[in-house]
């Protein structure tokens, strides 16, 4: 089955009814049919700090997700290991003329590593690396 990574921005806005990317998150994800979604440990840490400051009730939609994500056999999630958080720093030392976080630099090594294209988030960072966004305005 075809594997497309979901990136914090994603799993973010799918959770809040409310965003302004949330219609067109759920638009991206309709439109790939059955996919099998990649993320990872760092992504799932940057969703948790993102909404755990905004509220209990968002944390508490964060907790049950993350938990949701962890069980899903639609959702592959990459451990962090020394090794993938090495292979990040790397990519992040090599780019010094971008804006890339670390968790960006991981997650394009795990695409990288995975085979995979396509990305969930309307992050122009992954298209300077070459990868397909799929959360577009219309």
């Amino acid at each position: 089955m075809r594997k497309v990574f979901a990136d914090t921005l994603y799993w973010i806005v799918v959770t809040k009814p409310r965003d302004e990317w949330h219609d067109a998150a759920l638009a991206a994800k309709n439109r790939l049919g059955d996919v099998i979604l990649v993320t990872t440990d760092n992504v799932l840490i940057e969703v948790l700090a993102a909404l755990g400051n905004q509220g209990s009730v968002l944390r508490d939609k964060a907790v049950q997700m993350v938990r949701g994500i962890l069980k899903s056999p639609n959702v592959q999630v990459i451990a962090q290991g020394r090794k993938s958080f090495l292979d990040g720093l790397d990519r992040y030392a090599r780019r010094q003329d971008k804006s890339y976080s670390l968790t960006d630099c991981i997650s394009m090594n795990v695409m990288e590593s995975e085979s995979i294209q396509e990305i969930l988030t309307n992050d122009h960072h992954f298209e300077q690396e070459e990868f397909r966004v799929l959360i577009q305005k219309r």
